[in-house]
């Protein structure tokens, strides 16, 4: 069999498992709807954690960063593993001990304010909107090139493979969907990895081969005239890779689907626990994608760069992606030949990157020539990844408006069953809303999840940060520190982004090349900081909250004293706790 039918088997196959599970898992209550009953384990939560961070963006998108930024990329594995050492720390046990079903729930009952609900509410969504819009767009470009079909139609299938289980499933159903999603999508970057590693140096351990590799990959760059691949600070200025990373860290720990994930364990000690199996499984992703960025560039170099363009382009996986749209080669001088500085991209204007860094690691293994069911099994762990996230981010848009929204605000009365009927019909709206987005996406997969991931820090790192470890955070503080960042970042996006957010409205040129040299992925750190500023001024000027306020806060911190709690009451005496 080839690619196409070999794909059409595991992606099959492995829908067939996801749609499996959700049957078996269908949920008929709020709670396991929403945080999958709070009875997932610290294994199995890690797991599911795992692939619900993995997402298209580390999956698809990371390597191919890697591979275009050299050692400036490495930004993307400190940042997104470093803020999950934030969570183990500093937020995990004291959100379950709080035991709640969203992060606007705890924003609403530490705040002790509707309106600070709401601005959460109205967060959450922007975030995992921005956040969804990339999986999507994963999906959309895995369908396109291994089933050939467009991007669009590939969205469109998408939608509906995460519509099903989500809306059936819920938060349970996600939770175990996500956990065969991780075992699939680990080996199918594991063992390309490995069988490239072995082919090139003979080793079977990827980590390993680096050393044979990076010392060719670094020669050829400076042979074809491009900048050494691991000198530093060649595709971002220092105070750019420092305040990406920071945002990366920061807005890791303020994600709601990754926080939502610490309301479904069982107990305190098993929501920290889970970090560090969630951390252990991402490791194993995270050691790998360097060396396929690795390997791929030393190839990709190697066998195109000053080649004569007819000849590149009738070699079969330069065929397979220039058909999707996603490798355009061009006689850039005119001489007949692919210039090295086109492969990927150059500081030059009028040379735009020849490759599209999303398919880098799905292109692997064709470029190694590796068997059809290894390329097929790719093309599955992609989906696996993508439609992990996407579901968990859909989970957290549908808890936010019918929980939050309609559950305590509009109808708090609402029988169990009708909260759970609205939920399902905001998740499959949200789906309609992602795809929507997947289409018409403002950039390529790992930077429109560098968006979210900017938004996430403006917004919900520094009020719940405070919320816990400070009792002198007001409400007045919180709405406005978080409309501060929020507003900020956004805005500062939109206006550096403005060509790739606004071209439907005909705009050509940014309104702003950057935010005093901070670009568009490092600015969600600037709206922290305003976050913070704000909320400890406002707070100061304002009257301190309610005595049974800081008593909650006192028992939040102290996450023992409650271990297997359900939830606070704000206004129960701590004596009798």
């Amino acid at each position: 069999m080839g690619i196409q039918e070999w794909t059409y088997v595991m992606v099959g196959l492995t829908f067939a498992l996801y749609i499996g599970i959700a049957i078996l898992t269908r949920v008929k209550s709020t709670a396991g709807f929403y945080v999958a009953g709070q009875g997932v384990g610290a294994l199995a939560n890690g797991m599911a954690t795992a692939a619900d961070w993995m997402s298209a963006a580390s999956f698809i998108s990371m390597a191919g960063l890697i591979a275009f930024m050299g050692y400036d990329g490495a930004i993307y594995l400190m940042g997104w593993t470093g803020g999950y050492v934030l969570l183990a720390l500093l937020l995990a046990p004291f959100l379950r001990k709080f035991g709640k079903y969203t992060v606007p729930d705890f924003v609403g009952d530490r705040y002790y304010s509707r309106t600070a609900r709401v601005v959460a509410v109205i967060a959450a969504i922007f975030i995992s909107f921005t956040y969804v819009a990339g999986q999507m767009r994963g999906v959309g470009i895995v369908f396109s090139r291994f089933l050939g079909v467009s991007i669009e139609l590939g969205v469109v299938l998408g939608m509906i493979i995460v519509a099903f289980y989500a809306v059936m499933g819920g938060m349970k159903g996600v939770t175990y969907t996500q956990m065969a999603q991780y075992l699939v999508l680990i080996f199918a970057y594991l063992a390309p990895a490995i069988a490239i590693a072995f082919l090139l140096t003979n080793n079977p351990l990827p980590q390993a081969a680096i050393g044979d590799i990076l010392p060719k990959l670094n020669q050829i760059t400076v042979d074809l005239g491009l900048t050494n691949y691991a000198a530093p600070f060649t595709e971002l200025s220092f105070i750019n890779v420092l305040f990406i990373t920071v945002a990366l860290m920061v807005g890791t720990a303020g994600l709601p689907h990754v926080i939502v994930r610490f309301y479904t364990t069982k107990t305190v000690k098993a929501a920290r626990w889970s970090t560090f199996w969630a951390l252990l499984f991402i490791a194993i992703l995270y050691t790998t994608a360097p060396t396929i960025a690795i390997f791929a560039k030393y190839v990709i170099l190697d066998t195109l760069a000053n080649r004569p363009v007819a000849e590149v382009q009738a070699i079969p996986w330069v065929q397979n992606w220039t058909q999707t749209g996603l490798i355009t080669l061009k006689d850039v001088n005119g001489d007949g030949l692919v210039q090295a500085a086109e492969l990927f991209g150059s500081k030059t204007p009028e040379i735009k990157a020849a490759i599209d860094r999303d398919i880098i690691v799905l292109a692997t293994p064709e470029i190694a020539r590796l068997a059809p069911w290894l390329i097929a099994l790719v093309a599955a762990g992609g989906l696996a990844a993508a439609l992990s996230t996407a579901s968990g981010l859909l989970i957290v848009i549908s808890s936010a408006i019918a929980h939050d929204i309609y559950g305590h605000l509009i109808n708090p009365t609402a029988p169990d069953e009708k909260r759970l009927l609205v939920g399902r019909i905001t998740t499959f709206l949200a789906v309609m809303v992602a795809g929507f987005f997947g289409i018409y996406p403002p950039g390529f997969v790992a930077e429109v999840v560098a968006f979210a991931f900017g938004l996430a820090a403006a917004s919900f790192f520094p009020v719940i940060i405070l919320g816990i470890f400070w009792k002198r955070a007001t409400k007045q503080g919180a709405i406005l520190g978080m409309l501060t960042g929020l507003v900020f970042t956004a805005v500062t996006i939109g206006m550096i982004r403005a060509p790739q957010i606004f071209a439907f409205l005909g705009v050509t040129q940014p309104i702003i090349p950057d935010f005093f040299g901070i670009n568009a992925q490092g600015v969600g750190t600037v709206g922290m900081m305003l976050n913070f500023l704000v909320m400890w001024i406002v707070s100061l000027m304002t009257p301190p909250p309610p005595q049974e306020v800081q008593d909650m806060v006192e028992r939040i911190r102290y996450p023992r004293l409650l271990e297997g709690a359900q939830a606070f009451n704000p206004t129960q005496d701590p004596a009798t706790v």
